[in-house]
């Protein structure tokens, strides 16, 4: 009997390392999703700007993105078990420095902290599921891990709008620390893993790896603030009048390339480098990661974009905000789940196809039905098809990449699917905020040049370099500040409601191109049915040519 057909006539495996797997998961998402929906109450409560609440978001993530890869060789190194129970009582202790700082200070370096944790329960949360399970049990907990992001960060948007309005955002994070006490007696459950101290930690690749991935997130987060191209007034410092953003990001690109040869080298010499590159050696892996890369720019943009339209071009509150999200992250929690069923009957290859084939029609329809008069009932419609595109996708290519890497790789694969998520979700971001604000500004530009109603006396007076998403009631403050008549306040308004939702619509379209393009690397995937793990998989194809030339020679 093979080993596969042994493992499936063993007994199913408690279900518990899932349970821990995917609160583990959660307590990570919820976190960053409550961050934003604190975002007033932090203001109110350290008395700060809200770029200064924004620099706590900015230090998780860099240190999730930046430290990941070093958290995949920890859990090699030490076993998955071990530091998986270590680092979740790190994140607890995180969370008690968030529910009580009494400073802005304490909050960011909170956040810093629960960044480094994440950074190493991301990868531990793979070689979890390889540990404990096997074929369906393991594809379920593999969707179990993608569900768990949407349903945490759902949870979050309502919990947190609940708490920010009747009691404060305090409690909010409270309840990660009780989640993460729970996870944390959870792991005792776990099988023992057996560490490899053989393991060495590649101390170059983790400056290189880090430092490229910093700066390629750091600039694109920003991007809108500190100019596309030639430095903005809100930059820090200008290299010749250029932008420091986007130098930072051709320099991280650089910087990534030489982490990848170096990695090479490591691995020719023998030597263990800080991520695998059999991860990504075939054609079908990198397709995985162009694809999950993809799935998740997508995802980002729509979360900046619909949210931007719900608040500002409907003036509604958090809670109604997330509200009309719920049917978006309801359907991805449910459709990752669900997805799993289909693997016996269709290829991930078809699978990817008709995910983003969804995705664009879904961004399409958005772009046709959405309204100032907010048309409820379609955008709703749009919001589920979407969802529906993305769940089965987020759970599909991660399942390809786990399976097409041998066991003891599956923190390199946890490590791949946390630095591609974060960088992506990043560019995701700061594309959407760049694209829809220059969009805008374009626009109005062009309607204000040609209209004769609004006379250039009256534009002077406007500051129209800082144009951006603001509502007509934040306008007309402005405009009344000027000498504008009341006819030319209502052309203003009128411009500024017209302008802004076209803008919306082209960000749409152009998402939808994005998802339409994402066909192709989906076409890549393998053509066969998800199976398990593999202990012993087979050679990468240059592994599989030189043995081949070897074998001639003999």
């Amino acid at each position: 009997m093979s080993t596969l057909a042994a493992r499936q006539g063993e007994a199913r495996e408690s279900w518990i390392p899932m349970i821990a797997s995917a609160l583990g998961q959660s307590i990570m998402s919820f976190n960053v999703a409550a961050l934003p929906v604190s975002m007033g109450g932090m203001i109110r409560s350290f008395g700060v700007p809200p770029t200064t609440v924004g620099t706590g978001i900015v230090a998780y993530s860099l240190a999730v993105a930046g430290f990941v890869m070093l958290g995949a060789k920890l859990c090699q190194r030490f076993g998955p078990v071990i530091v998986f129970r270590a680092v979740v009582a790190l994140f607890a202790l995180a969370q008690v420095l968030m529910t009580f700082s009494p400073a802005a200070s304490v909050m960011i370096s909170a956040q810093l902290l629960a960044g480094l944790a994440a950074a190493v329960i991301v990868p531990s949360l793979v070689a979890l599921i390889a540990h404990h399970y096997h074929g369906q049990q393991q594809a379920t907990a593999i969707g179990a891990l993608g569900s768990a992001r949407a349903g945490a960060s759902a949870a979050a948007f309502l919990i947190g709008g609940l708490l920010g309005t009747f009691v404060g955002w305090r409690p909010l994070f409270g309840l990660l620390i009780v989640v993460a006490v729970i996870v944390f007696f959870l792991s005792f459950k776990l099988k023992p893993a057996e560490s490899r101290p053989e393991v060495r930690i590649d101390l170059i690749g983790v400056v290189l790896a880090a430092t490229s991935v910093i700066l390629i997130s750091f600039g694109f987060n920003n991007l809108n603030r500190w100019g596309l191209g030639v430095a903005g007034p809100g930059a820090p410092f200008d290299l010749l009048g250029l932008s420091p953003a986007p130098v930072m990001i051709v320099i991280g690109i650089v910087l990534f390339q030489t982490f990848i040869r170096w990695s090479r080298r490591q691995q020719t010499a023998g030597k263990t480098p800080l991520l695998d590159l059999r991860v990504i050696t075939s054609n079908r892996e990198r397709a995985a990661v162009l694809c999950m890369f993809s799935v998740v720019l997508l995802e980002a943009m729509l979360n900046f974009s619909v949210p931007l339209y719900i608040q500002v071009i409907q003036g509604r509150t958090p809670i109604e905000t997330a509200l009309a999200m719920a049917p978006f992250n309801l359907t991805v929690f449910f459709t990752a789940m669900l997805v799993v069923r289909l693997y016996k009957t269709l290829t991930p290859q078809r699978i990817g196809q008709i995910g983003f084939a969804v995705c664009t029609v879904a961004l399409l329809w958005l772009a046709f039905v959405v309204r100032n008069d907010w048309s409820a009932v379609p955008v709703m419609f749009g919001l589920i098809a979407f969802g529906i595109g993305q769940g089965a996708l987020v759970t599909l290519v991660f399942n390809v990449l786990v399976t097409a890497a041998p066991k003891e790789l599956a923190g390199d694969v946890g490590s791949l699917r946390g630095t591609t998520q974060n960088l992506a979700a990043g560019v995701g971001t700061a594309l959407a905020g760049a694209l829809l604000v220059g969009l805008l500004s374009s626009m109005i530009f062009v309607r204000l040049a040609d209209n004769p109603r609004l006379p250039v006396e009256v534009q002077n007076q406007l500051n129209l370099d800082n144009i951006t998403f603001i509502s007509n009631d934040r306008l007309l403050t402005v405009m009344q500040a000027t000498t504008a008549t009341p006819q030319q306040i209502d052309e203003a308004v009128r411009i500024n409601t017209e302008a802004r939702l076209r803008a919306l619509k082209m960000g749409l379209l152009i998402m939808a191109c994005v998802a339409l393009l994402a066909i192709a690397p989906a076409s890549r995937l393998p053509n066969y049915k998800p199976g398990e793990i593999p202990d012993n998989p087979p050679p990468s194809e240059p592994e599989a040519l030189r043995r081949a030339a070897q074998a001639s020679e003999a």
